[in-house]
């Protein structure tokens, strides 16, 4: 490097005025080192003419080395715990035939979008220290399948809402050939809306060649950005309407059960607080994000734009767990997995989509 910086600076001095360039090699400079020279090939008897040259030493130069930011080491390892808890719980889910129903599949779905969601960190990490991330590809591929991955999770929890809502609405008709069409309609619409976002950055609609118009979320752009947050707090209003709905239903059915009026009673309130806690999560994980997405864009100091992403991206920690672990009958099929047994504390009776 320092060998072609002086190579330049020789070519510049040499298209200028000679001596009188502006920046002049110094003869008495102490960081450089004169030897005489003379051509090997003047064998004859004439003067040997002897030039003045400088001795230019290779120097050690010191290779730069990105810093690594604490931040990007939080969302790898927060994308290597949730590819690990959504890959069993895909396992699971794929071993055992008897979890087919329409609140297994989706809970499938929403597995893969997290797992997804968590090798996309991973690989963001190994494009922006190992790899040149400023490869447009690179770039492009990373936000692509980010943005594919949260946004599938997002409805995906949104359409198990939309099942637990119709699991209670149409009880009598719920567990039919319909339900199960309509599941997968529900599915496939999701993923394939889901990848025509992610595809948007690659199709032109992105901030590369004008960085002005960056979002917190390089490369994606402002406008962009706002209508994802404005999007997800739509699915969040949608998603308190509809568990709205879901505790008066609960509700009326413990007042027509007067027989069992205070067993019924006991677990409504427990789904309630259950159905809070859920909503909470959802919404402290991922509200700050969009309000921020909204508000800010690329001239944001970028610490911001770390402490919302990561609570963003630990939702897809806790959905395993309430969605996932928390079932009975995975629960059941996890413990055969490890030991081969079922607790006997464990409930024998099969959990159902409306319960919570």
């Amino acid at each position: 490097m320092i060998l072609s910086l002086a190579a330049a600076a020789a070519m510049g001095s040499g298209s200028g005025s000679g001596l009188n360039s502006s920046s002049p090699l110094d003869l008495f400079d102490s960081s450089t080192s004169w030897s005489l020279g003379e051509d090997p090939s003047n064998s004859s008897s004439e003067p040997v003419v002897r030039t003045l040259t400088p001795d230019l030493q290779p120097a050690t130069t010191a290779v730069a080395v990105q810093e690594v930011s604490p931040w990007d080491i939080a969302l790898c390892v927060t994308g290597t715990l949730i590819s690990c808890e959504n890959a069993l719980v895909i396992a699971v889910l794929f071993y055992t035939p008897t979890l087919r129903a329409p609140m297994f599949i989706l809970i499938g779905s929403l597995a893969v979008a997290d797992l997804l969601a968590g090798l996309g960190l991973i690989l963001n990490f190994v494009f922006t220290y190992l790899i040149d991330s400023s490869v447009e590809f690179v770039t492009l591929l990373s936000v692509g399948l980010l943005i594919s991955a949260f946004s599938a999770s997002v409805f995906n929890i949104l359409a198990i809402t939309v099942d637990r809502y119709l699991s209670l609405y149409n009880a009598l008709t719920y567990h039919t050939e319909r339900t199960v069409t309509f599941t997968y309609v529900m599915v496939v619409f999701i993923w394939v809306s889901c990848l025509m976002l992610g595809l948007l950055p690659a199709l032109g609609w992105n901030c590369l060649k004008d960085e002005t118009t960056c979002s917190i979320c390089r490369p994606v752009t402002k406008n962009n950005a706002v209508a994802l947050a404005v999007t997800f707090l739509l699915v969040f209003a949608l998603m308190m309407q509809l568990y709205l709905q879901i505790c008066k239903i609960a509700f009326r059915h413990a007042q027509q059960i007067a027989v069992q009026h205070q067993f019924v009673a006991i677990s409504t309130t427990k789904g309630v607080s259950t159905l809070s806690a859920i909503l909470c999560a959802f919404g402290v994980c991922w509200l700050p994000f969009a309000m921020y997405s909204i508000v800010a864009d690329s001239s944001y100091p970028v610490i911001y734009t770390y402490a919302t992403v990561l609570p963003a991206t630990c939702c897809s920690v806790i959905n395993p767990i309430i969605y996932a672990f928390r079932n009975p009958d995975i629960q059941k099929s996890l413990w055969m997995a490890c030991c081969g047994c079922v607790p006997s504390n464990l409930s024998l009776r099969p959990r159902t989509s409306s319960d919570v």
